[in-house]
């Protein structure tokens, strides 16, 4: 018996599952019948054990309850991002083995193109949503219908335990997948490790009550919100993220548990004081965030306001290692990211391959956490483990005396400068700090005397200010915390920077762009 069946017996009549999108609420009763009749209706598609379902579609209770049905009839599941292009989404369609796609009416367009391909005939598609508009969704299949037909009564055949298989963003090249292998038949019903362990970091149990204001297409989000409701918890989505309104979110529907990125708290923190105080906050007793550095100034600020409620962790949807820390430990430790609460911390330096003692910066890996592959691409699945069978994100940072972990860059980051290492992070937590800036991007460009030298892209809060003498005044702010060697010699002002919806800055656009015009911007020179 599934968890969630088990919860639908014993708290039949509770909510698990609000759509702040659509509005509707599910009761554990409704939504564990409505997983059963999606897993009867997967089964009669002829769909066998390991077979992908793809499901591309805005923020829905859909994609949970299809989550669970595939996780229920031991099927691969994944939701890819609205966002991505049809070569993008083609490829994910064919390296998943997708058998079904399922899409809404504001995605049908997405899977009505797909389908023309001569590769992806052979996929059934539906489109989630009541009264659908025929005309709109042509030659797709209505959902709730199939749905309607299943018998939530017929029992299902004993599988694998079903799992997510998610997709990179797709950064550079095709996006590639994590693939992990199905927990037996034989112990579906065993807790696992990783589940265990999350539940009792940031203690989550059947009265938790999780907003989610992420996109579904992303890990950690998917994962918090089933794991949220196979706990018998209540899971809240949102459809998108409104500052405001996730806040009332939290007063409305006494909101214990939240996930955020750090693009997240700085809207937040913008709102005027006499918004903010008007919403009751009480409930909360922990707000998690990941994803993308947070400033220091950003966190603090946000302490100030929440309390010590706010826990930060890294890792990846590998989930091969974790680090986490509490509220109380990173104002000790101001920046980190935490301890390794799964696997094992050890920092490495990439020409030797040897560990590095605290305080030195090297590539960052894990030892001893469940084992993973890249979907399709064993050259890739190689290149994240060592001669140890030590696995690695990719991100480079360094460890102190007590094993705190601290970020730097990505090793792909990374500026060489005169032979000297600049991570572009360091110099971002610095220039955030200014009043002026709103957001900042650090990237390296060509120089014919260092090789690279740093180039800093900036939005300000007011954009009517950039000009020569701001761009002065941002480098002299950065004096007292920037050797000159990692200062910017060119500041360029921007309405946006290029960020995916997680926070995640794409600097492989800026350093496309600035590759052959690498003195853009204020000339704000150092001398060195």
């Amino acid at each position: 018996m599934s968890r969630l069946n088990r919860w639908a017996q014993q708290q039949p009549d509770r909510v698990a599952l609000v759509d702040l999108g659509s509005g509707e609420t599910l009761t554990f009763k409704t939504l564990n019948d409505r997983v059963q009749r999606a897993s009867v209706w997967l089964i009669d598609q002829g769909l066998p054990v390991g077979a992908g379902v793809l499901v591309v579609m805005e923020n829905r209770s859909e994609i949970i309850e299809i989550g669970l049905a595939a996780r229920r009839t031991g099927l691969y599941f994944t939701a890819a991002s609205t966002h991505l292009t049809q070569p993008e989404l083609t490829h994910i369609a064919l390296d998943s083995h997708a058998e079904v796609i399922l899409v809404s009416e504001q995605t049908a367009g997405i899977a009505i193109e797909l389908l023309k391909r001569p590769e992806l005939k052979h996929l059934k598609a539906f489109c989630v949503g009541k009264n659908l508009d025929r005309q709109h969704i042509g030659p797709l299949s209505d959902y709730e219908a199939a749905l309607a037909d299943a018998d939530p009564s017929r029992e299902l055949p004993l599988r694998p335990l079903g799992r997510d298989m998610l997709y990179s963003s797709g950064t550079t090249g095709f996006p590639k997948g994590i693939r992990r292998a199905m927990v037996s038949a034989e112990k579906r019903d065993e807790p696992e490790t990783e589940v265990v362990n999350w539940a009792k970091n940031f203690g989550f149990d059947e009265h938790s009550v999780y907003l989610s204001p992420a996109p579904l297409y992303h890990a950690a989000p998917l994962r918090y919100v089933m794991r949220t409701i196979e706990n018998g918890g209540c899971a809240v989505i949102m459809k998108k993220f409104d500052a405001e309104q996730a806040l009332a979110a939290i007063e409305k529907y006494s909101v214990t548990h939240s996930q955020w990125v750090p693009t997240m708290f700085v809207r937040m923190l913008e709102l005027p004081q006499a918004t903010r105080k008007q919403y009751n906050l009480q409930s909360m007793r922990v707000a998690i965030h990941a994803a993308a550095p947070c400033p220091v100034h950003v966190k603090q600020a946000l302490l100030d306001w929440w309390g010590d409620v706010v826990y930060e962790y890294y890792a990846g949807s590998e989930g091969f290692g974790v680090t986490t820390i509490t509220s109380a430990e990173w104002r000790t430790h101001p920046g980190s990211v935490g301890r390794a609460t799964l696997g094992v911390l050890h920092i490495v330096d990439e020409d030797t391959g040897k560990e590095l003692p605290a305080g030195e910066i090297g590539k960052i890996y894990f030892s001893g956490g469940p084992s993973f592959a890249y979907w399709n691409d064993p050259e890739k699945t190689k290149s994240a483990y060592n001669e140890q069978g030590w696995a690695t994100y990719g991100d480079m940072g360094y460890v102190d005396a007590e094993g705190y972990l601290y970020m730097a860059d990505r090793r792909t980051d990374l500026i060489l400068s005169g032979g000297v290492n600049i991570y572009p992070q360091e110099i971002e937590n610095a220039i955030s700090q200014h009043p002026a800036v709103q957001d900042v991007a650090v990237v390296g460009v060509p120089d014919d005397v260092f090789g690279q030298v740093p180039k800093a892209i900036i939005q300000l809060r007011d954009p009517a200010q950039g000009d020569q003498a701001l761009a002065h005044s941002i480098i002299e702010f950065c004096g007292p915390h920037l050797s000159k060697v990692k200062m910017p010699r060119t500041i360029v002002f921007e309405q946006n920077l290029p960020r995916l919806e997680t926070g995640k800055l794409l600097r492989r656009v800026l350093k496309e762009r600035f590759k052959t015009d690498p003195q853009a911007g204020y000339s704000v020179r150092p001398s060195i």
